[in-house]
Protein backbone atom coordinates (compact mmCIF):
# COMPACT_ATOMS: atom_id res chain seq x y z
CA UNK A 1 0.00 0.00 0.00
CA UNK A 2 1.50 3.42 -0.82
CA UNK A 3 2.30 6.02 1.45
CA UNK A 4 0.00 9.03 1.47
CA UNK A 5 1.86 12.60 1.84
CA UNK A 6 0.73 16.59 1.20
CA UNK A 7 4.13 17.59 -0.05
CA UNK A 8 6.53 14.65 -1.78
CA UNK A 9 10.41 16.83 -2.61
CA UNK A 10 12.05 14.94 -5.39
CA UNK A 11 15.96 15.88 -4.09
CA UNK A 12 17.91 16.98 -0.86
CA UNK A 13 20.23 19.09 -1.96
CA UNK A 14 19.76 22.91 -1.07
CA UNK A 15 16.76 23.49 -2.86
CA UNK A 16 15.05 20.09 -1.92
CA UNK A 17 15.59 19.80 2.03
CA UNK A 18 15.13 23.64 2.69
CA UNK A 19 11.27 23.20 0.86
CA UNK A 20 10.96 20.18 3.00
CA UNK A 21 11.01 21.92 6.11
CA UNK A 22 9.50 24.63 4.87
CA UNK A 23 6.49 22.63 3.86
CA UNK A 24 7.06 20.71 7.18
CA UNK A 25 6.99 23.99 9.28
CA UNK A 26 3.93 24.94 7.42
CA UNK A 27 2.15 21.72 9.04
CA UNK A 28 2.30 19.64 5.71
CA UNK A 29 3.13 15.86 6.05
CA UNK A 30 6.54 15.87 3.88
CA UNK A 31 8.41 13.82 2.58
CA UNK A 32 11.83 14.30 0.62
CA UNK A 33 13.70 11.67 -1.11
CA UNK A 34 17.27 11.65 -2.38
CA UNK A 35 19.85 8.70 -3.76
CA UNK A 36 22.88 10.10 -2.46
CA UNK A 37 25.86 7.38 -1.07
CA UNK A 38 28.16 8.48 0.93
CA UNK A 39 31.40 5.90 1.39
CA UNK A 40 29.47 3.54 3.27
CA UNK A 41 26.20 3.43 1.05
CA UNK A 42 24.10 5.50 3.60
CA UNK A 43 22.45 8.53 3.06
CA UNK A 44 24.16 11.88 2.24
CA UNK A 45 21.70 14.36 2.02
CA UNK A 46 22.79 17.73 0.77
CA UNK A 47 22.97 17.45 -2.86
CA UNK A 48 25.99 18.68 -5.13
CA UNK A 49 26.37 21.64 -2.86
CA UNK A 50 27.55 19.61 0.09
CA UNK A 51 28.84 16.63 -1.37
CA UNK A 52 30.94 17.74 -4.31
CA UNK A 53 30.69 21.68 -4.64
CA UNK A 54 29.83 24.46 -2.43
CA UNK A 55 31.30 22.80 1.21
CA UNK A 56 33.87 20.27 0.06
CA UNK A 57 35.86 22.76 -1.69
CA UNK A 58 35.43 25.66 0.75
CA UNK A 59 37.50 23.18 2.59
CA UNK A 60 40.23 22.56 0.78
CA UNK A 61 40.61 26.14 -0.03
CA UNK A 62 40.67 26.65 3.36
CA UNK A 63 43.49 23.94 4.05
CA UNK A 64 45.35 25.19 0.98
CA UNK A 65 45.03 28.84 2.47
CA UNK A 66 46.59 27.68 5.51
CA UNK A 67 49.51 25.98 3.72
CA UNK A 68 50.27 29.10 1.24
CA UNK A 69 50.22 31.45 4.64
CA UNK A 70 52.72 28.93 6.70
CA UNK A 71 55.31 29.18 3.13
CA UNK A 72 54.78 32.46 1.93
CA UNK A 73 53.40 35.25 4.31
CA UNK A 74 54.66 33.86 8.16
CA UNK A 75 57.17 35.15 7.85
CA UNK A 76 55.73 38.84 8.11
CA UNK A 77 54.67 38.51 11.18
CA UNK A 78 57.60 37.14 12.62
CA UNK A 79 56.90 33.81 12.62
CA UNK A 80 59.37 31.22 11.74
CA UNK A 81 57.99 27.71 10.09
CA UNK A 82 60.15 26.02 8.32
CA UNK A 83 60.03 22.19 6.01
CA UNK A 84 56.38 23.06 5.62
CA UNK A 85 54.64 20.31 3.63
CA UNK A 86 50.97 18.94 2.98
CA UNK A 87 49.31 15.91 3.73
CA UNK A 88 47.01 15.63 1.48
CA UNK A 89 45.41 12.39 2.64
CA UNK A 90 44.91 13.97 5.43
CA UNK A 91 43.68 16.94 4.01
CA UNK A 92 41.01 15.20 2.18
CA UNK A 93 39.84 13.22 4.88
CA UNK A 94 39.63 16.67 6.98
CA UNK A 95 37.12 17.61 4.07
CA UNK A 96 35.03 14.58 3.76
CA UNK A 97 34.78 15.42 7.79
CA UNK A 98 33.16 18.52 7.12
CA UNK A 99 30.88 17.05 4.34
CA UNK A 100 29.58 14.34 6.54
CA UNK A 101 28.98 16.99 9.58
CA UNK A 102 26.68 18.41 7.25
CA UNK A 103 25.18 15.32 5.60
CA UNK A 104 24.18 14.32 9.59
CA UNK A 105 23.22 17.73 10.15
CA UNK A 106 20.29 17.86 7.57
CA UNK A 107 18.99 14.39 8.47
CA UNK A 108 18.55 15.51 12.02
CA UNK A 109 16.83 18.64 10.56
CA UNK A 110 14.29 16.09 8.85
CA UNK A 111 13.86 14.53 12.24
CA UNK A 112 13.67 17.89 14.17
CA UNK A 113 10.52 18.56 11.88
CA UNK A 114 9.10 15.46 11.57
CA UNK A 115 10.01 15.10 7.15
CA UNK A 116 9.80 12.02 6.26
CA UNK A 117 13.16 10.30 4.78
CA UNK A 118 13.70 8.14 1.54
CA UNK A 119 17.15 6.98 0.78
CA UNK A 120 16.83 6.07 -3.09
CA UNK A 121 16.11 7.44 -6.45
CA UNK A 122 12.39 9.24 -6.97
CA UNK A 123 11.09 9.08 -9.98
CA UNK A 124 6.83 9.42 -11.87
CA UNK A 125 5.06 6.49 -11.79
CA UNK A 126 1.72 8.09 -12.93
CA UNK A 127 -0.73 10.61 -12.01
CA UNK A 128 -3.15 8.90 -8.87
CA UNK A 129 -6.39 10.21 -7.28
CA UNK A 130 -4.96 12.66 -4.93
CA UNK A 131 -2.00 13.63 -6.91
CA UNK A 132 1.01 11.95 -8.23
CA UNK A 133 2.59 8.32 -7.47
CA UNK A 134 6.24 8.31 -6.94
CA UNK A 135 8.74 5.43 -7.02
CA UNK A 136 11.48 5.33 -4.63
CA UNK A 137 14.12 2.85 -5.82
CA UNK A 138 16.94 2.11 -3.28
CA UNK A 139 17.65 -0.48 -1.03
CA UNK A 140 13.96 -0.79 0.20
CA UNK A 141 11.06 0.15 -2.70
CA UNK A 142 8.69 2.42 -2.03
CA UNK A 143 5.72 3.98 -3.80
CA UNK A 144 4.60 7.48 -2.40
CA UNK A 145 1.55 9.33 -3.29
CA UNK A 146 1.69 13.24 -3.02
CA UNK A 147 -0.72 15.71 -3.45
CA UNK A 148 1.91 18.42 -4.24
CA UNK A 149 5.18 17.50 -5.97
CA UNK A 150 8.66 19.60 -5.76
CA UNK A 151 11.21 18.64 -8.06
CA UNK A 152 14.76 19.65 -6.80
CA UNK A 153 17.21 17.39 -8.68
CA UNK A 154 19.69 19.59 -9.73
CA UNK A 155 22.24 19.66 -12.14
CA UNK A 156 25.23 17.28 -13.69
CA UNK A 157 28.71 18.69 -14.65
CA UNK A 158 28.76 19.56 -18.26
CA UNK A 159 31.17 16.74 -20.49
CA UNK A 160 33.37 18.07 -23.47
CA UNK A 161 32.00 16.24 -26.66
CA UNK A 162 33.60 12.71 -27.00
CA UNK A 163 35.41 13.35 -23.79
CA UNK A 164 33.88 12.04 -21.09
CA UNK A 165 34.70 12.02 -17.36
CA UNK A 166 36.95 9.05 -15.45
CA UNK A 167 37.34 11.41 -12.56
CA UNK A 168 40.98 10.10 -12.99
CA UNK A 169 42.55 11.84 -15.21
CA UNK A 170 39.84 13.78 -16.76
CA UNK A 171 37.95 15.10 -14.31
CA UNK A 172 34.29 17.25 -12.97
CA UNK A 173 34.08 19.08 -9.79
CA UNK A 174 34.12 15.46 -8.21
CA UNK A 175 36.97 14.17 -9.11
CA UNK A 176 38.87 17.26 -8.49
CA UNK A 177 37.79 17.02 -4.70
CA UNK A 178 39.33 13.48 -4.39
CA UNK A 179 42.78 14.17 -6.18
CA UNK A 180 45.03 12.11 -3.43
CA UNK A 181 48.15 13.97 -4.15
CA UNK A 182 49.80 16.96 -6.00
CA UNK A 183 49.76 16.65 -9.58
CA UNK A 184 53.15 18.43 -10.91
CA UNK A 185 51.26 20.12 -13.70
CA UNK A 186 47.01 20.55 -14.06
CA UNK A 187 44.68 22.04 -16.55
CA UNK A 188 41.58 23.32 -16.53
CA UNK A 189 39.39 24.36 -19.20
CA UNK A 190 36.66 27.19 -17.69
CA UNK A 191 38.06 29.78 -16.24
CA UNK A 192 34.09 30.04 -14.34
CA UNK A 193 33.69 29.37 -10.51
CA UNK A 194 34.66 25.96 -10.38
CA UNK A 195 37.48 26.24 -12.49
CA UNK A 196 38.91 29.07 -10.64
CA UNK A 197 38.49 27.61 -6.98
CA UNK A 198 39.87 24.57 -7.96
CA UNK A 199 42.87 26.06 -9.68
CA UNK A 200 43.73 28.10 -6.64
CA UNK A 201 43.97 25.03 -4.36
CA UNK A 202 46.34 23.15 -6.28
CA UNK A 203 48.28 25.93 -7.17
CA UNK A 204 48.90 27.02 -3.53
CA UNK A 205 49.80 23.42 -2.92
CA UNK A 206 52.87 23.34 -5.59
CA UNK A 207 50.58 22.47 -9.09
CA UNK A 208 51.79 24.34 -11.92
CA UNK A 209 48.30 25.25 -12.98
CA UNK A 210 46.83 26.82 -16.21
CA UNK A 211 42.91 27.53 -17.47
CA UNK A 212 42.21 27.09 -20.71
CA UNK A 213 39.00 29.40 -21.45
CA UNK A 214 37.11 30.13 -24.66
CA UNK A 215 36.02 34.05 -24.26
CA UNK A 216 37.64 36.81 -25.10
CA UNK A 217 37.36 38.15 -21.60
CA UNK A 218 37.87 37.15 -17.94
CA UNK A 219 34.95 36.56 -16.04
CA UNK A 220 32.78 37.93 -18.78
CA UNK A 221 29.79 38.62 -15.93
CA UNK A 222 31.48 40.08 -13.43
CA UNK A 223 32.08 43.80 -13.49
CA UNK A 224 35.02 44.93 -15.74
CA UNK A 225 36.54 46.59 -13.45
CA UNK A 226 36.33 44.19 -10.63
CA UNK A 227 37.38 41.26 -13.43
CA UNK A 228 41.06 43.39 -13.88
CA UNK A 229 41.41 43.77 -10.60
CA UNK A 230 41.58 39.94 -10.13
CA UNK A 231 43.18 38.76 -13.23
CA UNK A 232 45.99 41.10 -12.32
CA UNK A 233 46.36 39.10 -8.77
CA UNK A 234 45.43 36.08 -10.39
CA UNK A 235 48.47 36.82 -12.61
CA UNK A 236 50.84 37.95 -9.67
CA UNK A 237 49.74 34.53 -8.55
CA UNK A 238 51.23 32.61 -11.07
CA UNK A 239 47.70 30.91 -11.53
CA UNK A 240 48.18 30.86 -15.60
CA UNK A 241 44.57 31.76 -17.50
CA UNK A 242 44.54 32.01 -21.24
CA UNK A 243 41.63 33.68 -22.85
CA UNK A 244 39.90 33.22 -26.28
CA UNK A 245 41.27 29.75 -26.36
CA UNK A 246 39.71 26.95 -28.81
CA UNK A 247 39.99 24.05 -27.58
CA UNK A 248 40.50 20.74 -30.02
CA UNK A 249 41.46 17.31 -29.63
CA UNK A 250 41.98 15.93 -25.66
CA UNK A 251 43.59 12.58 -25.64
CA UNK A 252 44.68 10.84 -22.70
CA UNK A 253 48.50 9.10 -22.50
CA UNK A 254 50.53 6.90 -19.81
CA UNK A 255 51.51 10.17 -18.41
CA UNK A 256 47.94 12.36 -18.04
CA UNK A 257 46.67 13.79 -20.75
CA UNK A 258 46.89 16.31 -23.71
CA UNK A 259 44.64 19.30 -24.93
CA UNK A 260 45.47 20.62 -28.71
CA UNK A 261 44.23 24.38 -28.68
CA UNK A 262 44.34 27.14 -31.21
CA UNK A 263 45.15 30.67 -28.79
CA UNK A 264 43.99 34.38 -29.35
CA UNK A 265 46.23 34.55 -31.78
CA UNK A 266 44.96 31.81 -33.75
CA UNK A 267 48.45 29.68 -32.93
CA UNK A 268 48.07 25.80 -32.84
CA UNK A 269 49.26 25.04 -29.42
CA UNK A 270 49.52 21.62 -27.14
CA UNK A 271 49.32 21.88 -23.56
CA UNK A 272 50.69 18.68 -21.52
CA UNK A 273 48.95 18.06 -18.42
CA UNK A 274 49.15 15.26 -15.50
CA UNK A 275 45.38 15.91 -15.01
CA UNK A 276 42.52 17.80 -16.75
CA UNK A 277 39.53 19.48 -14.56
CA UNK A 278 36.42 20.49 -17.25
CA UNK A 279 34.68 22.96 -16.04
CA UNK A 280 32.65 23.86 -18.57
CA UNK A 281 29.64 24.61 -16.63
CA UNK A 282 26.67 22.43 -15.54
CA UNK A 283 22.77 20.78 -17.00
CA UNK A 284 19.84 20.46 -15.38
CA UNK A 285 19.27 16.79 -13.95
CA UNK A 286 16.18 15.00 -15.43
CA UNK A 287 17.75 11.87 -15.92
CA UNK A 288 15.61 9.25 -14.43
CA UNK A 289 12.50 11.37 -13.46
CA UNK A 290 10.77 9.89 -15.73
CA UNK A 291 8.54 13.22 -16.61
CA UNK A 292 7.06 11.23 -19.69
CA UNK A 293 4.80 9.19 -17.73
CA UNK A 294 3.03 12.11 -16.41
CA UNK A 295 3.44 14.49 -19.00
CA UNK A 296 6.21 17.06 -17.46
CA UNK A 297 7.27 19.28 -19.94
CA UNK A 298 11.20 20.18 -20.78
CA UNK A 299 13.00 22.33 -22.80
CA UNK A 300 16.22 21.91 -25.38
CA UNK A 301 18.31 21.71 -22.33
CA UNK A 302 16.26 19.24 -20.61
CA UNK A 303 15.39 21.59 -17.87
CA UNK A 304 11.95 21.16 -15.71
CA UNK A 305 9.59 24.41 -17.75
CA UNK A 306 8.44 26.29 -15.01
CA UNK A 307 6.63 29.76 -14.80
CA UNK A 308 7.90 33.02 -12.18
CA UNK A 309 6.35 30.87 -9.36
CA UNK A 310 7.99 28.13 -9.86
CA UNK A 311 4.73 26.15 -11.44
CA UNK A 312 5.56 23.66 -14.17
CA UNK A 313 3.59 22.52 -16.23
CA UNK A 314 1.02 20.31 -14.18
CA UNK A 315 -1.08 21.09 -11.50
CA UNK A 316 0.67 20.85 -7.80
CA UNK A 317 4.12 19.99 -9.39
CA UNK A 318 6.39 22.53 -8.86
CA UNK A 319 10.05 22.73 -9.18
CA UNK A 320 13.11 24.80 -8.08
CA UNK A 321 16.97 25.28 -8.45
CA UNK A 322 19.40 24.12 -10.64
CA UNK A 323 16.78 22.14 -12.68
CA UNK A 324 14.62 25.07 -13.84
CA UNK A 325 15.95 28.48 -15.25
CA UNK A 326 17.76 31.38 -13.81
CA UNK A 327 21.23 31.20 -12.14
CA UNK A 328 22.55 27.88 -10.44
CA UNK A 329 23.29 28.71 -7.00
CA UNK A 330 22.99 27.29 -3.98
CA UNK A 331 20.95 30.17 -2.26
CA UNK A 332 19.00 30.66 -5.09
CA UNK A 333 17.52 27.04 -4.56
CA UNK A 334 16.86 27.65 -1.37
CA UNK A 335 15.43 30.72 -1.62
CA UNK A 336 13.04 29.27 -4.12
CA UNK A 337 12.28 26.18 -1.59
CA UNK A 338 11.16 28.14 1.25
CA UNK A 339 8.66 30.30 -1.71
CA UNK A 340 7.00 27.47 -3.19
CA UNK A 341 6.59 25.87 0.13
CA UNK A 342 4.74 28.77 1.19
CA UNK A 343 2.73 29.42 -1.70
CA UNK A 344 1.53 25.80 -1.64
CA UNK A 345 0.15 27.09 1.78
CA UNK A 346 -1.08 30.07 0.24
CA UNK A 347 0.65 32.62 1.20
CA UNK A 348 3.11 34.93 -0.91
CA UNK A 349 6.62 33.32 -1.16
CA UNK A 350 9.19 36.01 -3.04
CA UNK A 351 12.31 35.47 -4.66
CA UNK A 352 14.12 38.62 -5.99
CA UNK A 353 16.56 37.60 -8.44
CA UNK A 354 18.07 41.32 -9.01
CA UNK A 355 19.04 40.76 -5.23
CA UNK A 356 20.61 37.31 -5.01
CA UNK A 357 24.21 37.42 -4.05
CA UNK A 358 27.16 35.58 -6.43
CA UNK A 359 30.56 34.87 -5.16
CA UNK A 360 33.83 33.03 -6.03
CA UNK A 361 35.86 31.90 -2.70
CA UNK A 362 39.36 32.80 -4.37
CA UNK A 363 42.04 34.57 -2.97
CA UNK A 364 40.98 37.56 -2.94
CA UNK A 365 37.46 36.55 -3.02
CA UNK A 366 35.03 38.43 -5.65
CA UNK A 367 30.96 38.96 -4.87
CA UNK A 368 28.75 40.91 -6.28
CA UNK A 369 24.96 41.50 -6.14
CA UNK A 370 23.10 43.70 -8.88
CA UNK A 371 23.95 45.30 -12.01
CA UNK A 372 27.61 45.49 -13.32
CA UNK A 373 28.92 48.88 -15.07
CA UNK A 374 28.55 47.44 -18.75
CA UNK A 375 24.98 46.56 -18.16
CA UNK A 376 24.15 49.70 -16.89
CA UNK A 377 25.87 51.50 -20.00
CA UNK A 378 23.84 48.54 -22.68
CA UNK A 379 20.72 49.94 -21.35
CA UNK A 380 21.02 53.18 -21.13
CA UNK A 381 20.73 53.87 -17.69
CA UNK A 382 22.33 56.85 -16.14
CA UNK A 383 24.88 56.23 -13.14
CA UNK A 384 27.21 57.42 -10.78
CA UNK A 385 30.09 54.82 -9.42
CA UNK A 386 32.35 54.75 -6.46
CA UNK A 387 35.47 53.08 -5.48
CA UNK A 388 37.35 52.38 -2.31
CA UNK A 389 40.64 50.56 -2.07
CA UNK A 390 41.52 47.85 0.19
CA UNK A 391 44.90 49.58 0.20
CA UNK A 392 43.72 52.71 2.50
CA UNK A 393 41.97 50.18 4.89
CA UNK A 394 43.52 50.14 8.05
CA UNK A 395 42.03 46.57 9.10
CA UNK A 396 43.02 45.23 5.42
CA UNK A 397 46.82 45.90 6.00
CA UNK A 398 46.47 44.73 9.31
CA UNK A 399 45.09 41.65 8.03
CA UNK A 400 48.26 41.82 5.30
CA UNK A 401 45.82 41.61 2.73
CA UNK A 402 45.08 44.85 0.77
CA UNK A 403 44.35 43.36 -2.77
CA UNK A 404 41.09 44.44 -4.20
CA UNK A 405 38.32 47.34 -3.76
CA UNK A 406 34.75 48.14 -2.94
CA UNK A 407 32.54 49.58 -5.89
CA UNK A 408 29.27 51.28 -5.88
CA UNK A 409 27.12 52.23 -8.55
CA UNK A 410 24.03 54.24 -8.04
CA UNK A 411 21.16 55.88 -9.78
CA UNK A 412 22.41 59.43 -10.84
CA UNK A 413 19.00 60.69 -9.93
CA UNK A 414 17.19 59.07 -7.38
CA UNK A 415 20.51 57.57 -6.04
CA UNK A 416 19.18 54.08 -5.85
CA UNK A 417 22.22 51.32 -5.41
CA UNK A 418 21.93 49.39 -8.55
CA UNK A 419 24.86 47.37 -8.15
CA UNK A 420 27.86 46.49 -5.62
CA UNK A 421 31.21 44.92 -6.72
CA UNK A 422 34.23 43.72 -4.81
CA UNK A 423 36.83 42.48 -4.92
CA UNK A 424 39.18 41.49 -2.07
CA UNK A 425 39.51 39.96 1.65
CA UNK A 426 35.85 38.73 2.85
CA UNK A 427 33.89 39.85 -0.19
CA UNK A 428 32.08 36.86 0.69
CA UNK A 429 30.63 38.29 3.68
CA UNK A 430 30.55 41.86 2.94
CA UNK A 431 28.56 41.29 0.33
CA UNK A 432 25.15 40.73 2.44
CA UNK A 433 25.16 44.57 3.51
CA UNK A 434 24.95 45.37 -0.01
CA UNK A 435 21.94 43.28 -0.78
CA UNK A 436 20.37 44.43 2.29
CA UNK A 437 20.19 47.85 1.31
CA UNK A 438 18.90 46.85 -2.16
CA UNK A 439 16.52 45.18 -0.89
CA UNK A 440 15.17 47.91 1.32
CA UNK A 441 15.79 50.44 -1.98
CA UNK A 442 18.61 52.14 -0.40
CA UNK A 443 20.44 54.67 -1.33
CA UNK A 444 24.38 55.55 -1.71
CA UNK A 445 24.07 57.97 0.63
CA UNK A 446 22.11 55.72 3.36
CA UNK A 447 25.36 53.37 3.36
CA UNK A 448 27.76 56.64 3.50
CA UNK A 449 25.32 57.54 6.83
CA UNK A 450 25.44 54.69 8.76
CA UNK A 451 27.84 54.04 11.06
CA UNK A 452 30.97 51.11 10.88
CA UNK A 453 32.73 50.11 13.41
CA UNK A 454 36.63 50.80 13.15
CA UNK A 455 38.37 48.81 11.91
CA UNK A 456 36.63 46.88 9.77
CA UNK A 457 36.61 46.01 6.51
CA UNK A 458 33.47 47.23 6.08
CA UNK A 459 34.35 50.53 6.11
CA UNK A 460 35.66 50.10 3.00
CA UNK A 461 32.06 49.60 2.04
CA UNK A 462 31.03 53.17 3.64
CA UNK A 463 34.18 54.77 1.68
CA UNK A 464 32.97 53.50 -1.44
CA UNK A 465 29.57 54.80 -0.57
CA UNK A 466 31.19 58.05 0.31
CA UNK A 467 32.69 58.23 -2.79
CA UNK A 468 29.53 57.81 -5.12
CA UNK A 469 29.59 61.21 -3.78
CA UNK A 470 32.99 62.00 -4.27
CA UNK A 471 33.73 62.63 -0.64
CA UNK A 472 35.47 59.66 0.66
CA UNK A 473 37.34 60.68 3.76
CA UNK A 474 40.26 58.06 3.78
CA UNK A 475 41.55 57.79 0.07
Amino acid sequence: MSKQFDVIVIGGGPGGYIAAIRAAQLGFNTACIDEWKNGKGGPAPGGTCTNVGCIPSKALLQSSEHFEHANKHFAEHGITASDVKMDVAKMLARKDGVVKQNNDGILYLFKKNKVSFFHGRGSFAKAAEGGYEIKVAGAAEETLVGKHIIVATGSNARQLPGVPFDEETVLSNDGALRVGAVPKKLALIGSGVIGLEMGSVWRRLGADVTILEGLPTFLGAVDEQIAKEAKKAFDKQGLKVELGVKVGEVAKTQAGVTIDYTDAKGEAKKLEADKLIVSIGRVPNTIGLNAEAVGLKLDDRGAIIVDDECKTSLPNVWAVGDVVRGPMLAHKAEEEGVAVAERIAGQHGHVNFNTIPWVIYTSPEIAWVGRTEQQLKADGVKYKAGTFPFLANGRARALGDTTGMVKFLADATTDEILGVHIVGPMASELISEAVVAMEFKASAEDIARICHAHPSLSEATKEAALAVDKRTLNF
